[in-house]
């Protein structure tokens, strides 16, 4: 078990490490315990995470899951319930570890960042590495400009801006020119959509 005093100690242990399972205190010195989560599911870290935090307010939980973890246990509490809870976590994390996401022919290698449309290999930057991911990880739910973002970009600038439409589109030819099927479908005026044609 390795323990870190702060959140950029924190990302930089996992990013190094494989651990089965996180425990994330929330009031973390420097970065708090929500941004490390946060920072680590835009990345596409799904280690397993149980939150802590000597607060137990609803609303803060609700936080929490909503950022990515997968169990919240607010202080105090009993050593045997935390290790029950961490071993529940390691057990489901075992279960569904896959390293690639899917859809229809399309691949997405989240550990060689390699992309395959069946047999053919496909070329990515990092940012447009981010945005297919971003997009395999919800499946055919329409996604908005500003949560591409968020999520993409990992900062806020002019939401007038085209940047986003630019990448997909650059995206769009690399992963469905040359392919029957399209896969990712503009929902005017919304947002975008990976999935397969009705």
């Amino acid at each position: 078990m390795d323990v870190c005093g702060n959140g950029e100690d924190a990302l930089a242990a996992v990013a190094a490490t494989p651990f089965d399972a996180l425990l994330l205190d929330i009031m973390l010195p420097g970065r708090d315990g929500l941004g490390v989560l946060s920072q680590l599911r835009e990345r596409g870290n799904k280690i397993p995470v149980l939150l802590l935090s000597a607060r137990g307010e609803v609303n803060e939980r609700v936080a929490g899951l909503n950022t990515g973890a997968d169990d919240y246990l607010p202080k105090p509490f009993v050593i045997a319930e935390l290790v029950a809870r961490v071993r529940a976590l390691v057990r489901r994390g075992g279960e569904t570890k896959s390293t690639v996401l899917r859809l229809a022919d399309l691949a997405l290698d989240t550990v060689t960042h390699e992309a395959r449309r069946g047999e053919t290999k496909i070329e990515l930057t990092v940012r447009e590495y981010r945005l297919l991911e971003f997009l395999l990880r919800n499946p055919n739910r329409i996604c908005g400009r500003m949560s591409i973002i968020e999520k993409v970009w990992d900062y806020d600038f002019d939401p007038g801006t085209n940047l986003v439409d630019v990448y997909v589109r650059r995206l769009r030819e690399k992963i469905d020119d040359g392919f029957e099927a399209k896969l990712l479908h503009t929902v005017r005026g919304i947002g975008y959509v990976l999935k397969e044609a009705a």
